[in-house]
This record gives structure tokens, C-alpha cells and sequence, in this order.
């Protein structure tokens, strides 16, 4: 079948660089699959033999894969053989190297942070550090690409680095030894207050569940009893992983979510064990317009059952289900086999028949601030209606609308393009080079200190004007005056995240964090509508 459908689609493209879609309808006015495949292979060796100029046939076949899928759906998609492997690397949680976070800045490889439990770390490498050699062979001016090509490879394979810290005349040799290297999908996870625990997952990959559980543990040991999950900007994965997350927060015999297919084959239900670990906790779960697919599947069952409440902004909108088929040269292609609904009956797709609009859409819904736990702010007359456990009124077709909505931030033109030119990155490079050891010695590993106390002086800002200036970006004082807060913590996290990871830079960003702010106010609302006591 793979055979047939790479000459199927290899033919369909060069009918579609002709023009030819009343030849197209012709030729698939017949029921019989061979007799199309027979027309399609007639017309490629006509085209083959007569066309005016060479044909890279491998190029229109991949074209014409990206043509069919994208007739079908936005979400099927064709995987190209050089970016599989790495697709499925954050799928599978894990890739071969020697484990750091890096930027190229100015020309020069920078470690932003090394990956925990990598090998870079387990060596001494910081953040902050250049690698100026590699394999005694210069880095500077390396490219992005180059660095993947010269710092991953296989498992127990060896790379030579040579690094320029700050404060450190010579060189600093290293040889490292790649090996695994996890990729964590749970960004952070910290006790915010005694009581209130957090937890950000960036995606659901093959380990998602598992982390999720080793961060909730550690901080119910540490005596959390309300947790505020945060899934915004997480795109979505595997639905199992989904299921299974949902499943520690929910009592037992709790549908989660069930698909359908136009085949019997892909129609499945998930209910909950009853042995979630964590069903005693008041839950509140965070979304925005990037929340897609699996997030909304955690945070529709969350709703759908009243289990707690859902705060933020309108999801995604994204109700398919993908499954990937591999083809023979490497590459792949993901194809919506099913639709996914939430315990209460939703499919929460949006529209996609104006594929222009369909991804922007999400993210320019006027919605209004405020309490929605009755959900009147998203009431559509063309809108199905469903109801929570609690006979509270949810809509489907439009994603999962939040029972608080609470607009993020908004940053000025000024702010986005520092951000874009990585100003705050070569702001912290510069500032911990000359005060990253002062840093380090005042804080050690009291990154909540660090949080709390560091402050981001008025003469750090005028450094930050000037990086901005040397890279382009026009001064706008009124826009600088109204971002100055954000402005402050970017610059203050970016540190933070050099020394101590991504819960460097979370501790600080979330002190800005409006959503946030409001859902540690809402754990009495979250627990009237769960009927949660914490004591």
C-alpha cells in the first residue's frame, strides 16, 4: 500500500504543477482504486519522458503529500525524513548529546543552562560559559544547524570543548561523553506558598506523565494540598499521556474522553482507575489560546466533572486525533483518523473551512474579563450545548472557555522586538560576567531568594537601552515606561535561568503573572465547585 500511494501521490503533483484539476476530478471519477493508480502512473511516464525541463521527483512527491493532507485537515501532516528524527525526539523524551541549552549570540556558542542530569552538567558546565572550540576546531560564527551536527551523536561517543568563562583567563577544556539526554516536559514544578503547589507542562510527550507525578509528589510531601496546573502554551502530544494525567486528579469510573473514527477501530473511551494519587487536592488549571489538543482534553475533563476550575483564556480549539504512518524513506505523515470529545460530549474543534484565518482565529476571540462559571460569555445560538456534572452550561466547537477569563499581558512593540533580538540574553551574559560569582556566592541554591530579593537597578536598565540601540531597536520611551515591569523581570529571569534552570526564570516571571495571581485568589471558588475540603 505504501508502494501505491508514493506513486499515487507522485503523480498527483505533477497533475497539480499542470493546472489540472479538471483532469483530477476525471481521473478519480472511478470507484476503483487501480484504475486510478494505473491512469496517474500513465500520465507520470508521459510526463516523465516529455516534459520541457528535468523533474526532481523526490521534491514533488513530498510536495504532493503536503497537498493532499493539507486538503484533508490542518493537523495531518507530512514529517519530511530530516526532521522526523527530531519530531520524534520530543515525543519520545529523550536525544543523544552532551545536554545544554544554548543561544548562538554575537557569533559565539553560549550556554544558556545545562540540561539536569545531562553529561555537561555532571562535568561543571554553566550558564554563561562560551564554547569557543569544538574538536579543536573554532566555533565562532558557528550556526544553529552546525551546532546539532558537531554536538550530538551517539551514546557514549566523545566531543572535545573548549570553553571561555568569566573571570577565568585560560581556557577550560572539557572531554564530554554524550549519552541520553532527557527532555523534560515538565518545565517546573515548586511550592508558590505553603499551601499552593505549581506545575508547568510544556507538552505531553512519552514521559509527561511520570514527571508529573514525581513534581506533584515531591511537593505534597512538602505539604501542598492545592495545585494549580499550568498548561498554557503547551500544544498538546500523546492522548494517553493526557488520560493518564487526568486520571491521578479524578475519582474513579470518570469518563475522560472517548474518540471517534469513521472506523470502528479508532473509537475508544478512557475512564479513570480510581487510583489517582492526587483527588484530594484543589485543582486549578491554567490555558490560553496556544492550549491545544491534549491540554484541552486535561482541562475539559477537569471542567466537565467540576473537578476544579479552568482560568485563563479560550484554548486552541483542536478536537483530532493524529496518527503517524511511516513511509519508506524515513519521512512520515500524521492523519486524523478520529475526533475527540470531552466527558460532557464536547468536540471542541473549532471551524476550519476558512484555512486562511484558521490558526490566527484562535488568538483575536474578544473575549471579556471576568467570572464565567455559567459560561454566558462564549453563549452562541450556533453553538452546541452541554452540560458539567453540576448542570453548569458549557458550549462545544470553540475550544475550552475558561470559568475565570483573565487576559495575559500584552507587551508593547518595543518589548517584543528586545525579546526577538535576544537583547535580556546578551543583557545576562554581559551582567554575569562580571557579577555572576557575586551572584552565585549570595545566593547559592536559594533560587526563592533570588526571586524575591536580586534587584534589577535603573543603571542595568540603561545597560539594556544601550544593547537594544547597538542591535537596532529604535528607544520608544512611552512603550519602555509602560513594559518597565516586564522589562525588569525578563532581565531578572534570564539571569535567573542561567544559574538555576527553568525554575530560575519561573520563580521571577510568575510574580508578574496576572492569570496566576488571579487563580491563587479562586481556590475557594475551586473548592466550593469540587466540594474539595482542605484543611
Amino acid at each position: 500500500m505504501r508502494k501505491r500511494f508514493s506513486l499515487a501521490t507522485l503523480v498527483l503533483v505533477i497533475l497539480l504543477s499542470f493546472g489540472a484539476g479538471s483532469l483530477l476530478n476525471s481521473l478519480f471519477s472511478s470507484d476503483n482504486i487501480y484504475e486510478q493508480v494505473t491512469k496517474l502512473k500513465d500520465v507520470l511516464s508521459i510526463t516523465e519522458k516529455y516534459y520541457v525541463e528535468e523533474l526532481d521527483t523526490q521534491k514533488l512527491t513530498e510536495s504532493a503529500i503536503q497537498g493532499i493532507l493539507g486538503d484533508l485537515d490542518p493537523h495531518s501532516v507530512y514529517i519530511p525524513a530530516s526532521q522526523l528524527q527530531r519530531v520524534n525526539e520530543d515525543f519520545q523524551g529523550s536525544f543523544e548529546g552532551i545536554g545544554i541549552e544554548y543561544q548562538v549570540l554575537n557569533d559565539t556558542l553560549l550556554v544558556v543552562s545545562p540540561i539536569v542530569g545531562g553529561p555537561s552538567e555532571a562535568l561543571g558546565i554553566q550558564g554563561g560559559d562560551k564554547i569557543v572550540k569544538i574538536n579543536d576546531s573554532s566555533a565562532i560564527g558557528i550556526t544553529q544547524m552546525g551546532v546539532q551536527k558537531k554536538l550530538r551523536g551517539q551514546k557514549g561517543s566523545t566531543v572535545r570543548v573548549s570553553i571561555l568563562r568569566p573571570g577565568i583567563h585560560d581556557l577550560l577544556d572539557f572531554e564530554i561523553v554524550r549519552d541520553k539526554i532527557p527532555l523534560y516536559t515538565v518545565e517546573s514544578s515548586f511550592k508558590i506558598t505553603d499551601d499552593i503547589g505549581y506545575i508547568a507542562v510544556t507538552r505531553f510527550a512519552a514521559t509527561t506523565h511520570q514527571e508529573f507525578v514525581d513534581g506533584i509528589t515531591r511537593m505534597k510531601d512538602d505539604g501542598i494540598k492545592r495545585l494549580i496546573v499550568d498548561l498554557r502554551h503547551n500544544p498538546g502530544g500523546y492522548l494517553e499521556q493526557a488520560f493518564q494525567m487526568a486520571d491521578e486528579l479524578l475519582p474513579g469510573g470518570k469518563k475522560i474522553v472517548y474518540t471517534k473514527g469513521r472506523l470502528p477501530e479508532f473509537n475508544e473511551e478512557f475512564l479513570s482507575s480510581g487510583k489517582g494519587r492526587f483527588q484530594d487536592m484543589s485543582i486549578i488549571v491554567l490555558v490560553n489560546n496556544s492550549s491545544a489538543s491534549a491540554s484541552e482534553i486535561v482541562a475539559g475533563a477537569i471542567q466537565d466533572w467540576d473537578r476544579g476550575l479552568v482560568v485563563g483564556e479560550s484554548t486552541f480549539g483542536k478536537g483530532l486525533v493524529q496518527r503517524q504512518f511511516d513511509l519508506k524513506d524515513g519521512s512520515a505523515y500524521r492523519l486524523t483518523t478520529a475526533r475527540y470529545y470531552t466527558p460532557s460530549g464536547r468536540l471542541i474543534q473549532r471551524p476550519y473551512e476558512d484555512r486562511a484565518h484558521y490558526q490566527a482565529d484562535a488568538y483575536t476571540r474578544n473575549e471579556a474579563e471576568g467570572e464565567n462559571i455559567d459560561h454566558q460569555a462564549e453563549k452562541d445560538s450556533t453553538r452546541p450545548v452541554y452540560k458539567t456534572a453540576a448542570g453548569r452550561t458549557v458550549y462545544g466547537g470553540g475550544g475550552i472557555a475558561p470559568d475565570y477569563i483573565i487576559k495575559s499581558d500584552r507587551l508593547t512593540e518595543y518589548s517584543v522586538q528586545l525579546r526577538s533580538k535576544l537583547v535580556f540574553l546578551d543583557f545576562a551574559n554581559k551582567y554575569l560576567e562580571t557579577h555572576g560569582s557575586a551572584i552565585r556566592e549570595r545566593f547559592g541554591s536559594d533560587v526563592r531568594a533570588f526571586a524575591s530579593d536580586f534587584e534589577i537597578t535603573d543603571g542595568m536598565l540603561d545597560g539594556i537601552r544601550t544593547l537594544a540601540k547597538a542591535k537596532g531597536v529604535e528607544f520608544n520611551n512611552e512603550q519602555f515606561t509602560k513594559d518597565i515591569r516586564f522589562l525588569k523581570a525578563f532581565s531578572k529571569a534570564t539571569i535567573g535561568k542561567s544559574i538555576w534552570g527553568n525554575e530560575g526564570w519561573a520563580r521571577v516571571m510568575l510574580q508578574e503573572d496576572s492569570q496566576l495571581k488571579k487563580a491563587m485568589e479562586l481556590f475557594p471558588e475551586a473548592e466550593n465547585i469540587a466540594s474539595v475540603s482542605v484543611h
